[in-house]
């Protein structure tokens, strides 16, 4: 899973973010659920919001952004719970793969048995963290055309850099991929168990914001620093990975000293 996810993930943002990009300004004159009934209105919500905060799309572009992250705290919460899931699977599902480590067909095909009694055993579903990127997708399409079809936002300023162009100091990108860096660390932390693919995704989702963040558009950018930065906020507070790599620690103390205290009451058996 983790590395289907790794190789569509760039594919996937670069089209989202890229698609349909070269068509006209969009207006209160366009048509169609897409362009009318969700660009549209996307651009409008921003501008609204930069109003209020006299003029400044930047600060419409984060209000709209952390509006966004609230609207999806329950999936945010069903992530987290799925999470969990791997992560109480992973040990079993390790032990399954060393055990029909053969590549014929039969021993390829108990594995598959006996890998759906596990999902099914601890209510797992393997492609569910396809669900919030799914869900995500439309909104990051949906964000870069209102800014690159509404001539308003995509001339705005804010701070050092034009949102309809790229950053071009690169901070934006740089301090978003420190946060999905961050953020990739604090799934690890609260995991249990650990692999190569897991390490693998913490430098490579990272380096490929960053990637993209350099020819895409600053608004972009600056909402992926927002919504990482909620992701994280949320993380440490709904989810705290340090609290349960502590409890973890705690039950391992514990396990030992059990395990300490046994073996020397073998060694030194009481006398009747």
């Amino acid at each position: 899973m983790g590395r289907l996810l790794t190789l569509i993930m760039p594919i996937i943002l670069f089209l989202a973010a890229c698609g349909r990009s070269v068509r006209e300004p969009i207006t209160e004159n366009s048509t169609g659920l897409w362009d009318r009934g969700i660009v549209y209105n996307l651009s409008r919500i921003i501008i609204w919001f930069s109003d209020l905060f006299g003029g400044n799309y930047g600060l419409g572009i984060i209000a709209v952004t952390l509006i966004i992250r609230i609207l999806l705290i329950p999936l945010t919460m069903y992530q987290m719970k799925s999470t969990e899931k791997m992560q109480a699977v992973q040990p079993e599902m390790q032990a399954l793969q060393k055990k029909y480590s053969s590549k014929d067909p039969e021993t390829q095909r108990k594995l598959q048995e006996e890998m759906g009694k596990l999902n099914e055993k601890y209510d797992y579903n393997p492609f569910a963290a396809f669900i919030p990127l799914l869900i995500q997708l439309p909104i990051l399409m949906a964000l870069y055309q209102s800014i690159s079809r509404t001539e308003a936002i995509a001339t705005g300023n804010f701070l050092w850099a034009q949102l309809g162009t790229p950053d071009p100091y690169l901070i934006f990108p740089i301090i978003a991929a420190i946060l999905t860096w961050y953020n990739s660390k604090l799934m690890m932390i609260g995991s249990p168990t650990q692999n190569g693919s897991t390490a693998v995704m913490q430098w490579v989702m990272p380096l490929m914001i960053l990637f993209m963040g350099i020819s895409l558009p600053a608004a972009i950018a600056l909402y992926w620093v927002t919504s990482t930065g909620v992701t994280i906020i949320q993380t440490l507070v709904l989810n705290n990975p340090y609290k349960k790599r502590q409890e973890r620690q705690a039950q391992a103390a514990k396990e030992k000293d059990l395990a300490r205290r046994l073996e020397k009451a073998k060694r030194n058996p009481r006398k009747k």
